[in-house]
């Protein structure tokens, strides 16, 4: 009898750790979005029409900071790790001067409809057309991801916007979301409990939307515990300070934003479990006008603005085709989902996701 006993816990484990090998072989996606983020400023840098207009206080230290003698250095001043790293290792598509073209299927043009679109490969204009607090009653690559053999209990969101709970809809997903001013919970180490006690303690801007940094170190303190294999993070600082005129703070977070991708593109390619086998997906929930005028008004978005449905998309990983600034072509937001499904081995439900995965070999 004790043999026999012995014999089924040595199955058992055995049995775990090939599922476990199993998971280790799979690919590892980080699904990144950065909140109202301007194809014009990934592409072409600084705008120095904005920086000569009001909406910039300080116009000789942004000139210093972000303008360069040309339109490439200028854009590699403003996001060095996407045109160091991505532009040379990966793609980047959306440059609408080259004829890159990449835009929202959704007609409402801002931020719900837009992660909706991005999460699970359709626009629904029909039920989703606010940003209010409501669960989404659409089921998002997270959730699908959250439902299979090999992903149960990987998949993990992080957020600067207090509706992505809701977004993602955590009570019936069972994804762990935080997102808003939520601490992090569980077995916590000395970085998550500093955390949660300095996040209300920093400058709070906006009630609903926390400063990047933080949303950043949380997910990062979380990969490095856990190691879920799909992680989506969501920075938002950028559609804030834009929507409050505040270009300067717009650029420099920007700037900052790159800066923390390529902190966490760093530390997956030198943990064992992540290198060489994670895939990074970059873009954003909508774009944004380029002027003063109303129906282009750089402040805003929405069906009323010029521009707004105008995106981009970069993404790097280890079968991805170095192409770099991609040029003449067609491509549209709600192809993120199932290109992300197709990357981690995952069947795509046609009769949910109209789009055709892009191909990025």
């Amino acid at each position: 009898m004790k043999a026999l006993l012995k014999m089924t816990v040595v199955m058992v484990l055995l049995t775990t750790m090939t599922i476990e090998a199993q998971q280790d072989k799979n690919p590892n996606v980080f699904l990144i979005t950065l909140d109202g983020v301007r194809w014009q400023d990934v592409f072409t840098g600084i705008d120095t029409n904005l920086l000569k207009s009001d909406y910039t206080q300080d116009k000789d230290l942004l000139t210093k900071k972000f303008v360069g003698s040309s339109e490439a250095e200028s854009r590699e001043m403003l996001m060095p790790f996407f045109w160091n790293t991505i532009a040379k290792e990966g793609q980047l598509h959306g440059n609408r001067n080259k004829g890159s073209k990449v835009d929202l299927t959704n007609k409402m043009l801002f931020s719900y409809p837009g992660y909706n679109e991005i999460l699970t490969g359709r626009a629904d204009d029909g039920n989703i057309d606010s940003n209010d607090k409501n669960y989404n009653k659409n089921v998002t690559i997270l959730e699908t991801a959250n439902s299979s053999d090999i992903y149960k209990g990987k998949v993990a969101a992080f957020g600067s916007w207090d509706v992505f709970p809701f977004i993602i809809n955590d009570k019936r997903s069972g994804v762990p979301v935080n997102a808003g001013y939520m601490d992090a919970t569980g077995d916590l180490n000395e970085k998550e409990k500093f955390l949660n006690e300095m996040q209300r303690q920093a400058p709070v801007i906006w009630e609903s939307v926390r400063l990047d940094v933080f949303t950043h170190h949380f997910a990062k303190e979380y990969v490095q515990k856990n190691k879920p294999k799909l992680v989506y993070i969501s920075y938002g600082e950028t559609d804030d300070f834009a929507h409050g005129g505040l270009f300067d703070f717009y650029m420099k977070s920007l700037q900052n934003t790159d800066a923390l991708i390529a902190d966490l593109w760093n530390y997956v390619q030198n943990d064992p479990f992540y290198k060489d086998n994670t895939y990074f997906i970059i873009t954003t929930d909508h774009g944004r006008g380029k002027g003063a005028q109303e129906d282009s008004k750089w402040t805003s978005h929405g069906i009323d603005v010029n521009g707004a449905e105008h995106t981009w998309l970069a993404i790097l990983g280890p079968n991805v085709e170095v192409t770099g600034e991609a040029s003449n072509e067609q491509l549209y937001t709600n192809q993120i989902a199932p290109t992300l499904l197709r990357i981690l081995n995952m069947k795509i439900d046609s009769n949910k996701m109209l789009a055709y995965p892009i191909d990025f070999k």
